[in-house]
């Protein structure tokens, strides 16, 4: 009997711990962080257990042909290019109506083939290459139907910190809630970089994840098979032991399931982050700090995660100094767009702008748009050291007009153009007998005034700064 009191009174005491008495806060321990914090791992493990219960038969729901109708749509809308089989997103239709029922009985009887992923390398804007893997289009489509569904069950469990490839979040919110942070206080970041994140997942620690919440046995070993799918170059299939190459729609949910793990670790440290798929920064008040918990951090992904930290890459920098999903946040509370950024979007323009290109002037101001609009549409947050964007506009017009001189090609073609826009001959005779190259002629203030910023908006050049400042 005094047993039974003793604990009920330890009990008791437990729950008063919990929040400070006269603030009604959460405690904290002496690591600043709360003893309902500590807890987070015993909800979470409970979470997975009562998901694992209610994902016993969920092949079933995958299978279903609304669910099946709905991912069709979305492999449809995210177009991309076919796979080993040829088949593209047009010809899948036709398959569906023709196939679907057997489909759905193959995926359920377990008898379901995965096919091969096609290796395709893409340079990255830092340099090197980005490996991605390309399923087949029916792949695609039996992804997307697992990622609906799993997606229902695994999103609400993550952390409000992870913005990466969830629906309702975007990464101009993470650069918000970036910039809050910094705003605080907290300028200095330690910025993560995980090496070949989407190649070096560990499929052992993942089945091991997936397999605790997740009570259908048919669809882990569907999901593995995925997993472990061949990757084909050149005819011949190299078999995968680790990662989960991008290309295929279940492959954002894994990561962020995998990273689900440091997202929790974080939460229990107490420490403000931002995490955007792989892309994770932790914003602390000095670098003393920041240093000490990276070593801390790369212990844990390196040891328990099993995945590798780029040492070269990470590290503890002033936030003025932080490139963060293309953004740059300041101190006092700006944001803008990160010098790296500016040159990849230069890089695009001189590419578009080639003066060998061929292509119609109209065609090349439809491209430098579509540019222009998805760049602006992105980068909107920006509010500071907007006056960059008045240079580059000046510099695409001189782009434009050294490209529209170069289509003329013999000096009495430029003078007809240039007369006809309203120039003496006189003067346009003097421009093409003095200048030393297109790029020497494309600044003459004859030729500026000829193209001038009117001219340039009524053949719909649109303006970076106009689309900046609204």
């Amino acid at each position: 009997m005094r047993k039974r009191e003793e604990q009920q009174k330890n009990q008791e005491g437990y729950q008063l711990r919990l929040f400070d008495k006269q603030t009604n806060a959460p405690c904290h321990d002496t690591e600043g962080g709360t003893i309902r914090s500590q807890d987070k791992g015993v909800e979470d493990l409970s979470q997975l257990e009562r998901q694992r219960t209610l994902t016993t038969n969920i092949l079933e729901e995958v299978v279903e042909y609304v669910n099946l109708n709905k991912a069709y749509k979305q492999v449809s809308a995210n177009k991309g290019s076919a796979g080993i089989d040829k088949m593209d997103i047009a010809e899948l239709r036709q398959w569906m109506g023709k196939n679907i029922n057997n489909l759905r009985k193959e995926i359920l009887e377990q008898s379901y083939q995965v096919s091969p992923v096609s290796k395709v390398e893409i340079p990255k804007p830092g340099g090197g290459k980005r490996m991605l893997g390309i399923p087949t289009v029916k792949d695609r489509l039996v992804q997307q139907a697992i990622h609906q569904k799993l997606s229902q069950h695994y999103d609400p469990m993550f952390s409000e910190n992870s913005y990466g490839f969830r629906p309702g979040r975007s990464a101009q919110q993470a650069v918000q809630q970036a910039s809050n942070f910094i705003k605080s206080g907290k300028e200095w970041v330690v910025d993560i970089d995980m090496e070949k994140f989407f190649d070096k997942i560990n499929h052992d620690r993942l089945m091991q994840r997936l397999s605790k919440g997740i009570g259908d046995k048919r669809l882990l070993r569907l999901i593995h098979a995925y997993l472990r799918a061949g990757m084909m170059e050149g005819g011949l299939v190299e078999q995968r032991t680790a990662g989960t190459p991008q290309g295929g729609p279940l492959s954002p949910l894994l990561s962020n399931i995998v990273l689900d793990e440091l997202d929790k670790e974080l939460e229990k440290r107490g420490h403000s982050f931002c995490r955007y798929a792989d892309d994770c920064n932790i914003f602390v008040k000095s670098r003393k700090a920041g240093e000490r918990i990276l070593a801390s951090l790369i212990k844990f992904i390196e040891g328990k995660l099993k995945l590798k930290v780029n040492r070269e890459k990470s590290g503890v920098r002033h936030c003025s100094e932080v490139k963060f999903l293309g953004y740059t946040c300041l101190p006092n509370g700006g944001i803008r767009v990160s010098d790296k950024t500016i040159n990849r979007l230069k890089d695009k323009v001189r590419e578009i702008t080639r003066r060998n290109r061929g292509v119609r002037f109209d065609q090349l101001i439809k491209e430098l748009n579509l540019v222009i609009r998805g760049w602006t549409n992105y980068f909107m947050l920006a509010n500071s050291w907007l006056s960059e964007f008045t240079a580059i506009d000046g510099w695409i017009r001189r782009k434009l007009r050294c490209y529209r001189l170069k289509q003329c090609g013999r000096r009495y073609t430029i003078v007809k153009l240039l007369t006809g826009m309203g120039i003496p001959k006189h003067k346009s005779w003097n421009v093409v007998m003095y200048s030393q190259g297109w790029w020497e002629m494309s600044k003459k203030v004859v030729v500026a005034t000829a193209m001038d910023n009117l001219w340039f908006a009524k053949q719909g050049l649109l303006s970076l700064k106009v689309r900046m400042s609204v």
